[in-house]
């Protein structure tokens, strides 16, 4: 641990976990997992945890990381060098097996029975035994923390673990033993839990990669084989059984199934999957079997990517964590200062042992160790607990930004409706047939690139022989389509292009309710109308009602027309709403918007991106498996339910309230112990316990943002939900109103 925080420098870091299975991908996620060299002299490490670019503090390229598990000495992860080859420890998996707790507890069993030698009897053999026992209880606990400070001083850095090993060694030059063993326990057992917080956080994070099976089965030479996940590249098709998980991602090849991705996004109802779907990493098989062609190694799949996301998001820090770096950085070395010079002139003007004693307790009442770790942890809990539900905040400035977020803009197309055009109703003129205006579409856009085209296709009766493409098709754009069908001109295009005729009133009133019209024509004759809408997601009013309720207000960006923007918006509840918007127009809009206080932005992390820059918070929808929208927003939702976003919200808003009681609580213990400690109000055994307890309580107060509930689902989704998690599947009978 990096003795700029808090003193400490025992450099730990986990090794591989004896008997780890053969199928695990240690070794790959390691080789994943590396960070970027320390820079050059004079450059600020972008990563390092303290803020300062230290050596200590940037991981080197010659020792590639695994997930750290252990903080510095202040509860900030990323404050640590790499190891000595072999100097790592396992990870404990409970705090008594922790060998900084163990010697904590030691240290205390050894600092009660010498004061109860001293309790039970006075003077004699007892009071040497008592001596000794408070001596062995120095030596444990200063195991922890003593020589990480030496190695520091080695090379010219002061930090917490300085003062309080001053401070230790100070007491017993006073003859103070017992006050040193009670220092040397509690500042042992504090850094104990302080790890042991962090890393039962990260711990969470990790276990995602245990998701991964342990053996895959592919296909070799027509015959099923079972292989290392390790050993998986692009290309192999694996066998994926009923209640299997997916060893990496892939694309369907055959087979028709469900898949439960809760596990990675968040979400509890199952995503139907077929031929030609993406499909990712740790998502459970449901009742049918799959053969999934394999589209990356383990090492660099979207299970993979995320956990190196949200590693290297745990370092990067915001506003209240810089603030109290800068803080507590000089703090350290003026604390010195300080107490020297308290002992300095209180030895010329009064008594020097009591001065000295003094100048002791205020190296220990300044310790800014508490204040230190406030923010890093509940950054740690609060981004590690938001990853486990299926949402990456990227460190703790999008955090603190999340936290203060008053107002949300949303895209329409892609966050509040699927997109994914349908067709919602075919009209024929009096006396036409709707399927015949179907088939006639249908061969129109059968090789169409236009985005509805898909619409129109989708909508073809799957019990239907595929539908012959017209011939001569020509593409006429801004209009739509013409062609030979069945020997016969036809047209397919918009209102205007094709006169509406009898069907005038009917498109006005789909128009009206946010569709949009496409006319289609068969031998000069008019023979109906296709609406085609984007259909609302299910759950948008809920999240919106859901928004609305905790004081966040919200507002439509799309480059639709205004008309079916208004019908969308009113549907969803939302009255602030922006049509006909370009890139660069919702850009400034979402810039307007955060004059009036922060500002978020949801969109598709792509088509938004000059939106979501600009905002405050940039938060990308159903990013799972999409390398720009992971890599460009500041918070992204593997999946795409909008619920999950005032559920994140109200998890930032948490997490930032715990940040400021942490810092609050922190430095009033800091502005009231010291005065009161430089005039000797209190002694040295009462500050040692009100400032190892304020530190607990800091840390205790952190872990509190790692609790994110997750909403028990406690009726049966509905089919417009089950819809929303595959393309949909329309017929002509289920298309007509």
């Amino acid at each position: 641990m990096s003795e700029l925080c808090c003193g400490r420098d025992d450099d730990r870091r986990p090794a591989a976990r004896p008997g780890e299975r053969t199928g695990r991908i240690v070794t790959p996620l390691r080789l994943e997992l590396t960070l970027s060299p320390a820079p050059a002299d004079g450059a600020t490490a972008a990563s390092d945890g303290c803020g300062d670019g230290c050596a200590c503090c940037a991981p080197t390229a010659a020792a590639p990381q695994t997930v750290s598990a252990v903080g510095d000495g202040c509860g900030d992860p990323t404050c640590s060098a790499p190891a000595p080859a072999g100097d790592g420890d396992e990870e404990p998996t409970a705090l008594w097996r922790s060998r900084s707790a163990q010697l904590a507890g030691l240290a205390g069993v050894l600092w009660l029975a010498s004061q109860l030698l001293d309790w039970l009897s006075v003077g004699g053999a007892a009071s040497t035994v008592s001596t000794v026992l408070a001596a062995g209880a120095v030596l444990a606990g200063g195991a922890t923390f003593v020589p990480g400070t030496l190695r520091a001083l080695w090379r010219g850095r002061l930090g917490v673990g300085t003062l309080m090993s001053v401070a230790m060694l100070g007491a017993i030059a006073l003859g103070a033993v017992g006050e040193a063993a009670m220092l040397a326990f509690l500042f042992s057992l504090a850094e104990a839990l302080e790890d042991y917080a962090v890393a039962r956080t990260r711990r969470g994070l990790r276990a995602l990669l245990d998701l991964v099976p342990a053996r895959a089965t592919v296909l070799r030479g027509g015959a099923e084989v079972e292989i290392d996940p390790a050993a998986l590249v692009p290309g192999d098709v694996l066998v994926v059984k009923p209640g299997e998980r997916l060893a990496t991602d892939g694309r369907v090849q055959s087979g028709l199934s469900s898949l439960d991705t809760s596990a990675v996004t968040g979400e509890s109802v199952p995503v139907e999957v077929g031929p030609g779907e993406e499909v990712f990493a740790a998502s459970v098989n449901g009742g049918g079997a799959l053969e999934v062609v394999v589209t990356a190694r383990v090492a660099e799949n979207s299970l993979a990517r995320v956990v190196h996301i949200v590693e290297e998001a745990q370092e990067r820090k915001g506003a209240a964590q810089r603030l109290a770096a800068r803080i507590a950085r000089p703090l350290v070395p003026a604390v010195f200062v300080v107490a020297g010079q308290i002992a300095v002139l209180g030895s010329i003007l009064g008594d020097p042992e009591v001065w000295i004693e003094r100048a002791l307790v205020v190296l220990v009442a300044a310790s800014p160790c508490a204040f230190a770790i406030a923010v890093p942890v509940t950054v740690v809990a609060a981004v590690g607990a938001g990853t486990r539900a299926g949402v990456l905040i990227k460190g703790g400035a999008a955090l603190e930004s999340l936290g203060g977020v008053r107002a949300l803009a949303l895209d329409k197309t892609g966050t509040l409706t699927r997109n994914r055009p349908a067709v919602v109703a075919i009209e024929a003129v009096p006396g036409g047939d709707p399927a015949q205006v179907l088939a006639v579409a249908a061969a129109l856009e059968a090789r169409s690139e236009h985005p509805l085209a898909g619409a129109v296709l989708a909508a073809w009766p799957a019990d239907q022989p595929p539908v012959d493409p017209a011939a001569d098709m020509q593409a006429l754009a801004g209009q739509g389509v013409a062609g030979l069908v069945g020997g016969q001109p036809a047209r397919l295009g918009k209102p205007g292009f094709i006169d509406p005729g009898p069907l005038a009133a009917v498109v006005t009133a789909h128009q009206e309710a946010g569709a949009t019209v496409v006319l289609v024509e068969a031998g000069g004759q008019l023979l109906g109308a296709l609406a085609i809408r984007d259909e609302l997601r299910p759950e948008a009013a809920e999240a919106v009602a859901a928004l609305h309720r905790v004081g966040i207000g919200t507002s439509m960006l799309t480059g639709d027309n205004p008309r079916t923007a208004a019908h969308l918006a009113a549907a969803a509840g939302i009255e602030d709403v922006h049509a006909e918007l370009r890139p660069e127009d919702k850009a400034a809009l979402v810039e307007q918007l955060g004059r009036r206080g922060r500002v978020a932005m949801v969109g598709d992390g792509i088509n938004d991106a000059p939106a979501l820059a600009t905002a405050d918070v940039g938060i990308a929808m159903g990013a799972m498996g999409t390398d720009v929208a992971i890599e460009t927003a500041d918070v992204a939702l593997m999946g795409e339910d909008l619920r999950q976003l005032p559920r994140t919200l109200a998890h930032a808003r948490r997490a930032r309230r715990i940040m400021l009681q942490s810092l609050l609580l922190s430095g009033a213990i800091l502005v009231v112990l010291i005065p009161l400690a430089a005039f000797g109000v209190l002694g040295l055994g009462t500050v040692i316990v009100t400032h190892e307890l304020a530190e607990v309580l800091v840390i205790a107060n952190g872990v509190r943002a790692g609790r994110l509930s997750r909403p028990q689902q406690t009726t049966e989704p509905t089919a417009a939900q089950q819809d929303a998690r595959h393309e949909p599947r329309s017929t002509v009978e289920g298309g007509r109103r």
